[in-house]
């Protein structure tokens, strides 16, 4: 029999989408946290960039005119597409009571950023895509894996928290959702609170603060807290959004609790991630959403789930979904063939002169290029040292103005990954997981309290960096380098030249 022909709906998305993957298109990621624009033509990623970077305000909710004036480099887009639907998400904090304003403020809100796009120029209509699909679309649909499985974690989207996906060729199909006020995420960023952290911020401290304590309180936190956690479900005995400080004030072992709380997340997604596979019968996962952040959890998921290969971004949050709102949204894949996509610093650096800086013992500022996309210093906007010093830690904390327990990472040359490390790939080239430290002693810089190191791998085909790390290692015999961000506590990443001059005369270090 014939197939029906499509309804008049149908062929004007048809007509829509073909429209969107042949113009320029721009992907926006505004409105909580970390936003950020992305510029695509066809397949191509031409650039893509954290607002914060340019207002220097961390996690800045906000784009602005400088990051925009950056954009409009590669020209005007035909088509602008959100990485969520404003009024549902509007809907769903005033039915909960998390925002006592109308829903209709959200329409306001997204009227407010296409008159700001048109009064610099930008004329093209704004396009909605959900907030988990759009994540979703980020894992899958900028990877080259051929299917998988696709399991998105983050604190809230609209109303969803927790979503698996099935990736075939170039669809996504959703499989499963669990809807807010049940979410690991968020009972994760209240425990963060209450261990006297910034929720939605500084989750990845609660993290380093786990390793130095015992996950002793995981029952009794369960027994409060926690209805179910068999998978896929993760269902909570009350709502979380606003905090657990209440809880348990007699308790000063903040490691303890973190731990704890660790252990209860890291067995939920190891368990959530093993219903994924046999939902789906792939033994490739792609993980997003901001949950995919913490690096330990990724390394169970890859030890313990039973997936050949797991793949995490190197932008799994919200900034990262400007990207996958347009793969989203055009159903097609984006060569994501770089994280080097942000604002550009001409010019080489002398490479000789920052290697001998650091065989000199010297902490050293490398930015060079464009910025990275992504949470991570990759080498566009690193500070570096040799990871051999004993005093390494103290002396970058000193400039960074970081909390001592907090590890920083190694940067190494992959072809050399296995003769300082033991882990579950070779291939971390975004810090996505982290890995044993075969020799702890000889690498104190960058090795944590348990052992482990949050590692980067460095290909061949890396440019500046990488011949940094080859000099290091004619010099010294070291393929490592500490590798951390070119920044200060609760500032963002520098991200001009103006920001390495600055950064040079207030902290006293060279940049390169």
């Amino acid at each position: 029999m014939l197939n029906a022909p499509p309804t008049v709906a149908a062929m004007h998305r048809g007509s829509v989408i073909r429209l969107f993957t042949d113009g320029l298109a721009w992907g926006i990621s505004a409105g909580d946290h970390d936003a950020a624009l992305a510029v695509v033509d066809g397949r191509d990623i031409l650039f893509a960039a954290h607002a914060e970077r340019y207002s220097r305000v961390k996690n800045d909710p906000h784009l602005n005119e400088d990051l925009i004036a950056d954009a409009l480099q590669f020209g005007s887009p035909s088509q602008v597409v959100l990485h969520e639907r404003p009024l549902l998400k509007a809907t769903r904090k005033w039915l909960s009571g998390q925002a006592f304003e109308s829903p209709t403020r959200a329409r306001k809100a997204t009227s407010d950023l296409a008159r700001m796009l048109r009064k610099l120029g930008v004329e093209a209509p704004i396009r909605l895509v959900g907030h988990h699909r759009s994540h979703a679309a980020a894992a899958y649909l900028l990877s080259d894996l051929p299917s998988a499985a696709i399991v998105v974690v983050d604190a809230i989207g609209e109303w969803t928290t927790t979503s698996v996906w099935h990736g075939e060729g170039d669809q996504i199909r959703l499989v499963w959702t669990q809807n807010y006020p049940h979410s690991v995420g968020l009972f994760y960023s209240a425990f963060t609170r209450r261990c006297g952290f910034r929720p939605n911020e500084e989750e990845f401290f609660l993290m380093a603060l786990a390793a130095y304590g015992e996950p002793s309180l995981t029952d009794e936190i369960k027994a409060d807290f926690v209805a179910t956690d068999v998978a896929p479900r993760f269902e909570l005995k009350m709502n979380v959004h606003r905090g657990v400080d209440w809880w348990r004030p007699d308790i000063d072992r903040t490691e303890d609790i973190a731990a704890s709380v660790q252990r209860i997340t890291e067995d939920y997604l190891v368990d959530l991630c093993r219903w994924a596979r046999k939902k789906t019968s792939e033994t490739r996962l792609a993980l997003c959403g901001g949950v995919a952040l913490n690096c330990k959890a990724n390394s169970r998921i890859a030890e313990a789930s039973g997936f050949d290969e797991v793949v995490v971004p190197a932008n799994p949050g919200d900034a990262g979904s400007s990207l996958g709102a347009i793969a989203a949204f055009g159903s097609r894949r984006l060569a994501f063939r770089s994280p080097f996509l942000g604002h550009t610093i001409g010019g080489a650096p002398d490479v000789d002169a920052v290697v001998a800086a650091l065989v000199e013992g010297e902490i050293v500022g490398l930015a060079h290029g464009r910025a990275e996309f992504g949470p991570r210093a990759l080498g566009g906007r690193s500070l570096l040292c040799d990871p051999r010093k004993p005093d390494a830690q103290a002396r970058v904390n000193a400039v960074k103005r970081r909390d001592r327990f907090r590890p920083f990472a190694p940067a190494v040359l992959q072809e050399h990954f296995h003769d300082l490390f033991d882990g579950p790939a070779p291939y971390t080239p975004y810090m996505q997981f982290v890995a044993h430290v075969r020799n702890p002693r000889a690498y104190p810089g960058v090795t944590h309290v348990d052992g482990t190191a949050r590692v980067q791998t460095v290909a061949a085909d890396q440019g500046v960096f990488r011949r940094v790390l080859e000099g290091f290692h004619q010099r010294t015999g070291c393929p490592a380098l500490l590798n951390t961000s070119l920044n200060v506590k609760g500032e963002p990443l520098v991200n001009t030249r103006e920001d390495c001059r600055r950064f040079e005369e207030t902290h006293g270090v060279r940049v390169f």
